[in-house]
């Protein structure tokens, strides 16, 4: 398993997070390593601007496309969540790898909302995916953010949040070999780990079944 290392930070909580449960993994910024991986964590804390031009300058971005077209297993964790979408409005707008369809954007301004949204929320599952499996609905998970996919193709959500008044995507994917949360996986506990766990059950294309 890679763990893609873009310059977005974060990295070796989550190869903790993983060692942890007894599960190989490598942190690369290398793209043949990236696009010939058997699974893919792509986190990431930052802005969208930065992640996107190291992305496109450093090859990963072509490494991550070539992946995902070839059905490679690929979680993506917090900004990994929003740069997956066809463009964020942070930065006064970012054209993003557009793997879904959609777009991040900041929450808005309530009375007595602090932004950024840090701290524990109830995650509601709204459709089944194997990385939730023994997962309880309604479970907590740790979030960091400002952004998220607030505008996104309602058939790629597979769970919401609610901060304040305001509900949005915080789980998407494609339905395959795409999924993506806006909470971080490696900071919530016991629960994050046993989502980390059940991503690393999924089946690869080169693994044939097995």
């Amino acid at each position: 398993m890679i763990i893609v290392d873009y310059g977005a930070g974060n990295l070796t909580s989550v190869r903790n997070a993983l060692e942890f449960l007894g599960i190989k993994s490598e942190i690369s910024s290398e793209p043949e390593e990236i696009e010939s991986a058997e699974k893919i964590i792509f986190p990431g804390v930052g802005a969208a601007a930065a992640a996107m031009e190291n992305l496109n300058k450093s090859g990963i971005g072509d490494a991550l496309e070539k992946a995902f077209k070839k059905r490679t297993p690929i979680l993506g964790i917090c900004i990994g969540c929003q740069i997956i979408l066809e463009e964020s409005e942070e930065d006064g707008g970012v054209k993003c790898l557009g793997f879904l369809q959609g777009k991040a954007a900041k929450f808005k301004k309530e009375p007595n909302l602090k932004i950024p949204h840090i701290g524990w929320n109830q995650v509601n599952l709204t459709k089944e995916h194997p990385i939730f499996k023994g997962i309880p609905n309604n479970s907590n998970f740790y979030f960091v953010h400002s952004f998220a996919p607030f505008a996104c193709d309602t058939a790629a959500v597979y769970g919401t949040t609610t901060y304040g008044s305001q509900t949005f995507p915080c789980v998407i994917g494609n339905g395959s070999n795409l999924i993506a949360t806006q909470f971080h996986l490696e900071k919530s506990g016991d629960i994050g780990l046993e989502v980390l766990r059940n991503f690393s059950r999924l089946l690869s294309p080169s693994s044939n079944g097995r």
